[in-house]
């Protein structure tokens, strides 16, 4: 009986030694798979936390109007400027032990576990939120032990190296909400149409009820479902001290708004000019060693959308049922700032820009640079020239060019430059090249940021140089702003993911491209585009437009076999239209060539509606005189043909335009037209 208890105890003692030995043992595993995980988190280091984020576009008054993606849409937040709502109900739902655990809640592993064995398949989860970010960033979703064990070791790596604060942040800016929306603020913009900040309680719990089955609990795909969850998510909440009854059932009972078609109208606003916004913003990010793929910039632009809206509206109303495409550009005249644009008749047909990108020839709408510089040379707007059919010889006698009107008409008068400009006489372009030189039109569409070209051929004074409609317009404005340099943008600032300014646009140093004297003669010569009084053999080229305009204006139009453009200001804003084909199919009806005027006028209407008629200020050295249009002499009442011409002081006439001969005809006719009696007329003639 002894012998029997004495085995017994010994026996127990070798039992007990076992189990003090295994737990020595497993406390020694573990300790060493502890130590091995240290080790190996310290030498594979922290893991990278980038991830893709979209870059946001804004107008000039930091409205959004769109966003730029690849792959993922998503706008970094940081959990400071998250709704503390948002944060709660997504911690109350998917790991309320998150503050607590090292990165893995061990009861609900061990339930998963059993429910996994039980099933004989990987069927249910036991995920930390650390784990959900670890698969978010670094692997799929596939139900495996392998993806698993990854995840642990992810999620270790993350909890060693990151706070508990940066891992709720990058979770919240990587989950998926469906729809293509990554991360909170990307979600409430789309569901809400507001920031992530601005969340009611109501709005939060069931925005955080969404990750769990993007496609079943969206609001948007099936309201109830996404009820019933919010009402669930609001429940635990409410038990784990989160939020007090009240406003629980406050919650509740809140009428949810989904704003979700204010999303999308912002998909639809300027495509081409935030093609141009990105390639610009391309550019300067490089100039600065910053690579704009990293993507998180949000980026403000210049956009007027009240002037794009009259600009698409222009587009659409006057554009003719055909292939004929459009592009259009409207700067502000004192900043430069590109306030509109439209690159095409349909972005999703063709996201070819043909404001920026498509050179083409601009016709006559060049004379207004080629006059600049002829007025440097002493040419005032009373030059006057022989416009009769010429035949030019060039290349050193080696070729001849005739340059021929558009209406294969010539006047058998001479012609004031003023004239010339106003009905677009191509004889008169093609002398003053010949007079002053290719030089100095080389030089000044330098000057202006200009195409030009460095073979002496004539008909490089009607507009052969190719140039986009971009940078012609540019040009214009330059004239507009007194002949001072103004360089189109589309930017006014960058900032990065942090709330970082990268770039901040400053305005370029100030420089006259031309003297002021000269643009304010130069843009008092192109108002003449829609005045009657210069009508000779043909009319001046923007009389059509006249019984449309509220404002003053001063534009040229450009006319070749395959584009037509009309590029003009005012003292506050200009503006440019091109028409043609983008095969360069010649303009073979009379509506091709109309629609870019059309477009220009309703344009500029729409966009100075309301405004008062401005005045361009007229500088120093520079006097107004009436004088007799057909002469360029100063007018009395025997010239009948009178008008409001600027001239330089130096180039005032000083001489009238007639005096009196008693045996002279034409003297007793100019009398005899300026009087008001209309039955004496009848009887004189």
């Amino acid at each position: 009986m002894k012998r029997q208890q004495y085995k017994k105890q010994k026996n127990r003692k070798k039992f007990g030694k076992k189990i003090f030995l295994f737990t020595i043992g497993f406390i020694c595993a573990v300790a060493v798979a502890l130590l091995s995980l240290r080790i190996y988190a310290q030498v594979a280091g922290a893991p990278p936390l980038t991830v893709p984020k979209a870059s946001i576009f804004l107008d000039h008054q930091n409205n959004q109007i769109g966003d730029y993606y690849t792959g993922e849409r998503r706008y970094w937040t940081e959990l400071k400027d998250i709704s503390p709502y948002l944060i709660d109900a997504t911690v109350a739902v998917e790991d309320k032990d998150f503050y607590e655990h090292g990165g893995f809640d061990y009861s609900r592993i061990a339930g998963a576990v059993l429910a996994d064995i039980k099933a004989g398949s990987k069927v249910q989860g036991a995920s930390t939120l650390t784990q959900q970010y670890a698969r978010n960033l670094y692997l799929t979703h596939e139900k495996t032990w392998t993806r698993k064990l990854n995840e642990a070791l992810f999620a270790y790596r993350i909890e060693v190296f990151y706070s508990k604060d940066e891992i709720l942040e990058g979770y919240l800016n990587t989950v998926y909400y469906g729809h293509g929306m990554y991360g909170v603020e990307a979600a409430s913009r789309y569901f809400y149409g507001k920031s992530a900040k601005d969340l009611t309680l109501s709005e939060a719990s069931m925005l955080a009820g969404v990750p769990k089955g993007p496609s079943y609990y969206s609001p948007l795909n099936n309201l109830e479902k996404a009820t019933n969850r919010q009402q669930v998510i609001l429940r635990l909440m409410n038990d784990q001290g989160k939020i007090t009854e009240e406003e629980m059932t406050r919650a509740k009972s809140e009428q949810i708004v989904l704003k979700n078609d204010q999303w999308l109208a912002t998909k639809s606003i300027a495509p081409y000019f935030l093609d141009v916004v990105w390639d610009e913003a391309t550019d300067i990010l490089a100039s600065k060693n910053l690579s704009i793929s990293e993507g998180g910039w949000t980026i403000q632009t210049t956009l007027n959308q009240a002037h794009q809206r009259a600009a698409e509206n222009a587009v659409k109303n006057n554009m003719p049922n055909s292939e004929l495409q459009v592009g259009f550009v409207s700067m502000d005249v004192d900043t430069g700032y590109v306030t509109a644009l439209v690159g095409g008749r349909d972005y999703s047909t063709s996201s070819f820009n043909r404001v920026s990108l498509g050179n083409r020839q601009p016709g006559s709408a060049i004379k207004p640079i080629l006059y600049a510089a002829a007025l440097e040379k002493g040419y005032q707007p009373m030059s006057f020239l022989d416009v009769s059919k010429t035949t030019f010889t060039y290349d050193s006698g080696r070729a001849t060019y005739t340059p021929q009107n558009i209406n294969q008409e010539y006047a058998d008068h001479e012609l004031s430059m003023a004239q010339a400009l106003a009905i677009s006489d191509n004889v008169y372009a093609v002398k003053t090249l010949e007079d002053i030189g290719y030089r100095s039109f080389r030089d000044i569409q330098k000057r202006f940021g200009l195409n030009f070209s460095e073979k002496d051929n004539p008909s490089i004074a009607l507009g052969t140089t190719e140039n986009s409609l971009y940078d012609l317009t540019n040009a214009y404005n330059i004239i507009a702003a007194g002949g001072e340099k103004r360089k189109a943008t589309t930017i006014l600032s960058i900032t990065d993911a942090k709330g970082n300014v990268v770039y901040e646009y400053k305005p370029p140093k100030k420089e006259q491209v031309i003297s002021k004297e000269d643009a304010f003669v130069l843009t008092q010569m192109m108002t003449g585009l829609f005045d009657p009084v210069f009508s000779d053999y043909s009319p001046a080229t923007g009389l059509s437009l006249r019984s449309r305009m509220s404002h003053t204006y001063a534009a040229k139009s450009g006319t070749t076999n395959s584009d037509q453009w009309m590029i003009g200001f005012t003292p506050s804003l200009t503006a440019g239209v091109w028409n043609g084909y983008d095969q360069g199919k010649t303009l073979s009806v009379q509506v091709d060539m109309a629609a870019s005027k059309q477009v220009w006028i309703e344009f500029m209407e729409t966009a100075l509606n309301g405004k008062t008629k401005e005045n361009f200020e007229m500088p120093k050295g520079v006097e107004p005189v009436t004088v007799d249009i057909h002469s360029g002499k100063l007018a009395n009442s025997s010239c009948p043909e009178q008008r409001v011409i600027y001239f330089k002081s130096e180039d005032v006439p000083t001489e009238p335009c007639s005096t009196f001969d008693f045996f002279d005809s034409d003297s007793w006719n100019n009398i005899i037209e300026s009087l008001p009696f209309e039955a004496f007329r009848s009887f004189w003639e």
